[in-house]
């Protein structure tokens, strides 16, 4: 189906942080698959982590013990506040469980009204109907019949309408601690934290959404991790980068907010497959090293600082740079499209974005060195955008 608008661009190979066309021509990934490829293409761990288990094992329904399923959901509760995991196929489904995880929960302490979903402005959760409608983008949800009840959205970072609008029928909070898609904005810290009294106060659950951001992308491995337990989520929905470009999501919770959760209230054919599985805990264990994150936080730093120097020299082009760790947005003067063929033009790869922003979502594992190269790369892009700005006018 013709959904997608397609760079002229096709890739036979990739290595590290970089892809290679079939006439070998090299391109410096700063999209990553859309911050899917966080150890960068055909990371060895990872290739024989596949390999392995491709050769023993593919897939066994659910009715059975998963032994990797087991192992992978430990993993995760061990390095984050929840107790229990679902497995998803991908990010939508692991969002489309957390708004089911939440409702049922108030439905479980008898509370069946109490099926309002909250989201936000600038947020993306996904393509599926529960994830549009959540979202509350119109582009995304024009024509595909009535609006879903039980969905609100409320502007960024308006505590005020948020505290107006909590109320009997509320069940929970959605929102990404860094949104990506909306234009790589970050929640500020106060503002989580008194999302988190709020929904202490009123019952309500709070839902995080880090497809996008979590998983080492902001220099910790989830970002709700920055505020050191002053905003913990009660569910949460991962995906991309835990399967390192394998399709695998989760849906994380505390025992409390899953309680509604019983056999028979939710199921998927292929989510936790042992392939996935098997990926999942390759990634995650390099993923959670200590020093792969303190790497992150490094080159992060040196992104900044390099982008506010391009914003300094060039602000008729870069109007603003923003995010978090290596989710990071330029806010741009020039359309954000035209910039991404400009960058192309130059064998960069970046993301597009909301507020006309563009995305750098670059492997976690990029050297300094490579950095470099990549900033040296969008440079000679703005160049062209000041140029081709100059010309039309």
């Amino acid at each position: 189906m013709g959904v997608y608008q397609r760079a002229p661009l096709a890739f036979e190979r990739g290595e590290g942080v970089r892809l290679y066309t079939a006439e070998g021509e090299a391109y410096l990934d700063c999209l990553a698959g859309i911050a899917v490829n966080a150890l960068g293409h055909a990371h060895p761990k990872l290739v024989q982590a596949l390999t392995d288990q491709a050769e023993n094992l593919w897939h066994v329904s659910n009715i059975f013990t998963i032994p990797g399923q087991e192992r992978l959901a430990k993993m995760l509760t061990d390095a984050t506040f929840a107790d229990v995991v679902f497995f998803t196929n991908s990010g939508a489904e692991a969002i489309e469980c957390a708004i089911k995880t939440a409702r049922k929960h108030h439905w479980a302490k008898g509370n069946p009204e109490r099926i309002d979903i909250i989201g936000f402005e600038g947020s993306f959760h996904g393509r599926t109907l529960a994830a549009v409608n959540a979202s509350g983008n119109p582009g995304y949800l024009e024509g595909f019949g009535p609006r879903m009840p039980g969905f609100l959205q409320l502007p960024f970072d308006d505590l005020d309408a948020l505290r107006e609008a909590v109320g009997e029928t509320t069940a929970a909070i959605i929102l990404e601690p860094v949104q990506g898609e909306g234009g790589a904005r970050a929640w500020p810290d106060a503002t989580l934290r008194a999302i988190r009294e709020l929904c202490d106060e009123t019952g309500t659950l709070l839902i995080y959404d880090e497809i996008q951001c979590g998983l080492g992308r902001t220099g910790r491995l989830f970002a709700y991790e920055w505020l050191d337990g002053a905003a913990d989520p009660d569910i949460m929905a991962v995906a991309k980068a835990l399967g390192g470009g394998f399709p695998v999501g989760a849906c994380l919770a505390t025992a409390e907010a899953a309680r509604g959760m019983t056999p028979g209230s939710h199921g998927s054919t292929y989510g936790g497959n042992p392939l996935a599985m098997a990926v999942g805990i390759a990634s995650v264990e390099e993923l959670v090293k200590p020093e792969l994150l303190a790497h992150v936080r490094e080159v992060a730093g040196y992104f900044t600082q390099q982008l506010s120097g391009l914003r300094d020299r060039y602000p008729d082009v870069v109007v603003d740079v923003r995010g978090k760790g290596l989710l990071i947005g330029v806010k741009l003067a020039t359309p954000n499209r035209e910039f991404m063929q400009h960058a192309r033009d130059q064998h960069l790869l970046i993301a597009g974005g909301g507020d006309n922003c563009v995305r750098l979502l670059p492997p976690l594992v990029m050297s300094i060195e490579e950095a470099s190269e990549a900033i040296a790369r969008f440079e000679r892009a703005c160049e062209a955008a000041r140029s081709k700005a100059k010309a039309a006018a």
